[in-house]
């Protein structure tokens, strides 16, 4: 079947959800060389200048998420992520605000990767952390329930990407892997706030997100090509709840934020990026420690602990000024590379 896909999209054809299904479980039942899995994504990211159809998407997300290792936690889990792909090379502000966000009582489930198009994934932020980013199924429910954030890396609960890993990495360029790796997170979280590297991809995954059972949450694009709520420019938004939508844009300005410029939120190395996460969470103020409560108050809004952005924001300011998303860092650390007990 690849072998077809691969001349449809070369040929600037768009894949059925079934034929996007059927190529993707081929590629995670192994049955695809190197090179048939390296055209497949090449052809399937630039057939077009929006690449990607929704029914491309969600085929390729389904055969993904039925490969996966799945974790029941019993709790309401929440879920910031961004695509990658926007070639900002910026610092882990998802990361971040993921630990801020677990600090003021939302269960975090992050789930990610090392990266792929950028210098540091979030595994790699982590792991120059400290965090043992090996965490068993048992491990991941042990530390939502004493942290109230765990890691599940994709490597170890998606084991079929071993088969597309490296080729991302030699790409270097954005792949539907970037798409996916948001839509099949082994907790299945309830609550999601996804950022996109194109404006046209935020009402489709919006509608994405509903269908695999996204309660609540926000699909949102700087528009300055960056996958977070951006302090550098306006951010277009599409929020849903329980079922509905709505699409705005919002400003740095309308939150009570200085614009800053897109270099100021530049990152490096793992452990440049694990320097800014530390001083951001020390207290430290700029525009990096404001791209943080953006994202972070927008994550306290969809969990519900705050009525609204600004007091999500107001919320997140007080979770790093009184030590608690610090403490939460520390905590994770510990607990993460506590020795498990073995039945």
């Amino acid at each position: 079947m690849i072998g077809e896909a691969i001349v449809k999209l070369v040929n600037k054809k768009d894949l059925t959800y079934d034929e996007a299904y059927g190529v993707m479980n081929e590629i995670m039942s192994g049955q695809t060389s190197p090179t048939q899995n390296a055209a497949f994504l090449a052809a399937l990211s630039t057939k077009s200048a929006r690449a990607e159809t929704t029914d491309e998407i969600a085929g390729c997300a389904a055969a993904m998420r039925a490969h996966a290792t799945k974790v029941e936690t019993g709790m309401e889990l929440f879920e910031i992520v961004g695509t990658g792909g926007d070639n900002a090379h910026s610092f882990n502000i998802s990361t971040i605000s993921a630990l801020v966000a677990a600090a003021g009582g939302m269960k975090v489930a992050k789930h990610g990767n090392r990266a792929a198009s950028s210098r540091c994934g979030t595994a790699d932020c982590l792991e120059a952390l400290g965090v043992n980013i090996q965490q068993s199924p048992a491990r991941c429910v042990e530390l939502l329930d004493e942290v109230g954030i765990c890691f599940f890396f994709a490597q170890k609960y998606h084991a079929s990407m071993k088969y597309v890993g490296a080729i991302r990495k030699e790409l270097g360029f954005r792949t539907v892997f970037n798409i996916l790796g948001p839509l099949t997170n082994p907790g299945m979280p309830s609550m999601q706030l996804l950022g996109v590297y194109d404006d046209y991809l935020v009402e489709p995954l919006a509608q994405v997100l509903i269908d695999l059972g996204i309660k609540r949450g926000m699909v949102v694009y700087g528009q300055d090509k960056l996958d977070e709520l951006s302090l550098s420019a306006p951010t277009t938004v599409c929020e849903l709840r329980d079922g509905w939508m709505r699409s705005y844009v919002i400003t740095p300005e309308a939150l009570g934020f200085e614009r800053c410029a897109k270099e100021d939120l530049r990152g490096g190395s793992p452990e440049e990026n694990a320097k800014i996460a530390l001083a951001v969470l020390n207290g430290e103020k700029g525009h990096k420690r404001n791209a943080v409560l953006m994202n972070a108050g927008a994550a306290l809004y969809i969990g519900g602990k705050a009525g609204g952005m600004k007091d999500g924001i107001a919320l997140a300011a007080e979770m790093i000024d009184s030590g608690k998303a610090m403490e939460t860092l520390n905590q994770f650390i510990e607990v993460s590379n506590r020795p498990e007990v073995r039945a």
